[in-house]
């Protein structure tokens, strides 16, 4: 989020899914044959992409294969506003990585949009399970037209899950948990907040809690001691010098804007977006790299040329970000940043009055046709109930990531939840980045709220580990991350 902190609300809000019924396919689910289990057969008779396109409002786009799986990727007719289904739907893309109906279900959300090619989030991978994935409604062609912007909140986002949820649980019956990283957490977070008794358990990742939204002193903190000073060090020059190089810097953007087609009519000037791609760069590096990625960084930036600062700044932050075309993908992130996520707006003092504009605020990126207007209340409402309510729900961050600076914290009210923190960790922390004792102990948490357990593990949860081998293909875990890259966005 740079104010929007491009904010990686990654972050943004959310899809839901989850249920707690089938309490256990349990310790003799996990140990029935593999051969059934990677079959990608069902319980019943009936071939399961004819169960699935049975259930009213669901279409098949496309089935792809994948060894031991069935993958589709469907259509699923939503209403526009839950509160008043009678005006009018949209199609809301959803894919499925279909493993048997005698699994446990992950139900995962990026905030974003969906990919549609097969891959496994790493619970769907510990419980050895189906994965169900949810395009966030608004973006693209997850979009009502013509599009009524106030529908797009995190309540009816929660709600679309609810109701994906619902229609699959008749065939998927054995216990479901939700899932997602940044903006995608958020969204696990939400779901589970308006519809509690959905999921038997949630796992977000990264996922930032902005509860008052011009309160962001945490921040500053953060970035105060991050890393070394040697590093901090390092890249406060590169973006100095990228401020202080203005001129001939903004000749080559101006060329490369030419080059490449962009515009700048949102953001309004390309020196606007110049100067929030060198705004978001120290933010863009800790959330995207690892300290040891320092030693890329130019050491005396006072003395390098045009040419490296540009390259630093355009490999870490992307010059290309504040575009229209860079945007134009995101407005629904910054729309829900300006009117409920919040965003931060981090002081960067070793820079002096060399900025003109600030960290410019979700508002700027969004196109001044679509009104907005911020409710501080929503993330409050989901703070409080987080530390009151949470039950059987994991928060995994990075000790190195800016964006777990204000992360979720549980409360007294709080049961079988944990947060844990990868040592030096990035936005693309995991539970494997933990130490092997909370490694674990989380992965041991993922198989019994899913309900496979093994007996080994109930009975000493340091032998748990994934049911899953991994698979290259599927598991890539830094494919989200690395999507992202330049982009300062949960």
């Amino acid at each position: 989020m740079r104010k929007v902190l491009r904010g990686v609300l990654s972050l943004a809000v959310l899809i839901g899914t989850v249920s707690a019924t089938g309490a256990s396919a349990g310790a003799a689910t996990a140990a029935e044959p593999a051969a059934k289990q990677g079959s990608g057969h069902s319980s019943s008779s009936e071939d399961i992409k004819d169960r699935i396109l049975a259930i009213p409002g669901m279409s098949l786009i496309e089935e792809k294969p994948y060894p031991g799986y069935r993958y589709f990727v469907l259509n699923y007719t939503q209403p526009i506003d839950h509160k008043h289904p009678s005006k009018g739907t949209f199609q809301q893309r959803v894919t499925l990585l279909h493993k048997d109906t005698s699994r446990p279900t992950v139900f995962f959300t990026s905030g974003y949009n969906v990919s549609t090619n097969p891959s496994r989030s790493e619970p769907t991978q510990i419980i050895d399970g189906n994965q169900v994935s949810l395009e966030y409604r608004f973006f693209t062609p997850s979009r009502p037209a013509p599009a009524d912007w106030s529908k797009l909140d995190i309540w009816q986002a929660a709600s679309d899950q609810h109701r994906v949820f619902k229609a699959l649980k008749r065939i998927y019956s054995q216990n479901w948990l939700a899932t997602g990283g940044s903006k995608g957490g958020m969204t696990a977070t939400y779901f589970e907040r308006f519809y509690p008794k959905d999921m038997d358990g949630v796992v977000a990742y990264v996922a930032p809690n902005d509860v008052v939204n011009d309160e962001d002193s945490a921040y500053d903190r953060f970035f105060a001691r991050v890393g070394t000073k040697e590093c901090r060090d390092r890249l406060s020059g590169v973006q100095r010098e990228a401020l202080v190089r203005r001129e001939p810097l903004e000749k080559k953007f101006a060329a490369y804007a030419a080059e490449n087609n962009l515009t700048f009519d949102t953001v309004g000037t390309l020196d606007k977006a110049y100067e929030a791609v060198v705004m978001d760069y120290v933010w863009a590096f800790w959330q995207y790299s690892l300290l040891a990625d320092c030693a890329s960084v130019p050491a005396d930036a006072k003395n390098a040329t045009d040419q490296e600062i540009w390259d630093s700044v355009d490999g870490i932050s992307g010059f290309s970000a504040y575009a229209d075309q860079g945007l134009a993908t995101y407005t629904p992130y910054y729309y829900q940043a300006g009117t409920q996520l919040g965003s931060p707006d981090i002081e960067q003092p070793w820079l002096g009055n060399l900025s003109r504009y600030g960290y410019q605020p979700p508002r700027n990126f969004v196109p001044r046709s679509i009104p907005m207007k911020f409710q501080h209340s929503a993330m409050r409402d989901v703070d409080s109930w987080v530390g009151n309510n949470a039950r059987q729900m994991m928060y995994v961050y990075g000790g190195n990531d800016p964006w777990g600076a204000e992360p979720f914290r549980l409360g007294k009210g709080a049961r079988d939840s944990y947060v844990y923190t990868v040592d030096g960790g990035n936005h693309g922390s995991k539970i494997a980045g933990l130490t092997a004792d909370e490694k674990a102990k989380a992965t041991a948490a993922v198989l019994r709220w899913a309900g496979v357990a093994p007996a080994a593990v109930e009975a000493d949860p340091a032998k748990a580990k994934p049911l899953a081998k991994f698979d290259a293909r599927l598991d890539k875990r830094d494919d989200e991350l690395q999507r992202n890259r330049g982009t300062l966005r949960p």
